[in-house]
Order: structure tokens, then C-alpha cells, then sequence
């Protein structure tokens, strides 16, 4: 009786997870942002804001009445596109921080306002949009001068953008 039992558990166990878990797509575990105490994050730190990645530019910490919490008043640039932001949160509280990774890439080219880049395997990427304004302009002036350089890619909470460029010394020439 007891084999069978077991048997017959097994079984059920073993169905149970063909009913409607997905294992096939899945991450290394890595999150896209950690919790971090506000009292613990500093100026040029990373944090997120309004559900946005931005960079700590300003902070301040005030403290307030007799039985108050100190409060940390931060103002942020997005990481991405720039605009500030301003968050007031309690020091003894915690905020989301992002994972940023910053990756060095060799410009190959252009092609239909994507850029084609290689890391320093020898892998290439075509999926990234050349971005607007400054960074965009020395990108297409590198193209039509035949210059070789490298941009700068940001990646945080699935999102990516060269924020900068510069010239390639390490030439194999």
C-alpha cells in the first residue's frame, strides 16, 4: 500500500508541473535593480526615481522635529535621457538602485540609423538606435571621416544608449 501511494504522489507531482509554469525563457537570476538604504546611497551614486535610473547629483539630509525621521531630499539626473528628477524619502528607508553596466564597443558602421558595434570579442551587435544630439553628431562625423572609435553603451533595467564616444588608441594598424 505504501508503494503505491507513493506511486500515485509522484505522479501528481510530476503533472502539477506541466500546469502552466514556464521554465524554458529565464534570466541568470540577476535583478535589474537591490534595495539600498537611503542614508547609504552618495552623490554619483546610481538610484531609481519615478521608475526611472538616474544618477545622484545633489543631497541633502535634514532633520526634523523631536521625534521625527531624517529626511534625504535627492536630485537626480536620468542616466538615459537626461532630465532631472527629485526624490524626498525618510534616511532609514530603503530605495531601489539599478544595475548599471557600462560596455566599451568599436564602431563599425551605420546602417539605416543603427549602429554596428563590436566588443572586444569580436561579437557584434546591430540593435542599438544612434542616438540624438552631440553624441549622435561625432558618431556620423566619425563614419564620414573614416575615424575609429569607441562608444560607450549604458545598460540598466533593460534599456541601452551610447552615452558617449572617444577615440579608438588601441588601433591595430
Amino acid at each position: 500500500y505504501c508503494l503505491i501511494h507513493f506511486y500515485k504522489r509522484l505522479g501528481s507531482i510530476f503533472t502539477m508541473a506541466d500546469e502552466g509554469f514556464d521554465f524554458e525563457g529565464g534570466d541568470a537570476g540577476a535583478s535589474s535593480t537591490f534595495p539600498m538604504q537611503c542614508s547609504a546611497l552618495r552623490k554619483g551614486g546610481f538610484v531609481m526615481i519615478k521608475n526611472r535610473p538616474c544618477k545622484i547629483v545633489e543631497m541633502s539630509t535634514s532633520k526634523t522635529g523631536k521625534h521625527g525621521h531624517a529626511k534625504v531630499h535627492m536630485v537626480a539626473l536620468d542616466i538615459f535621457t537626461g532630465k532631472k528628477l527629485e526624490d524626498i524619502c525618510p534616511s532609514t528607508h530603503n530605495m531601489d538602485v539599478p544595475n548599471v553596466k557600462r560596455k566599451d564597443y568599436q564602431l563599425i558602421g551605420l546602417d539605416d540609423d543603427f549602429l554596428s558595434l563590436m566588443d572586444d570579442n569580436g561579437d557584434t551587435r546591430d540593435d542599438l538606435k544612434c542616438p540624438e544630439g552631440d553624441i549622435g553628431d561625432e558618431i556620423r562625423g566619425a563614419i564620414s571621416d573614416e575615424k575609429d572609435i569607441l562608444c560607450t553603451v549604458l545598460s540598466a533595467v533593460g534599456e541601452e544608449c551610447v552615452i558617449a564616444t572617444k577615440v579608438n588608441t588601441a588601433v591595430d594598424k
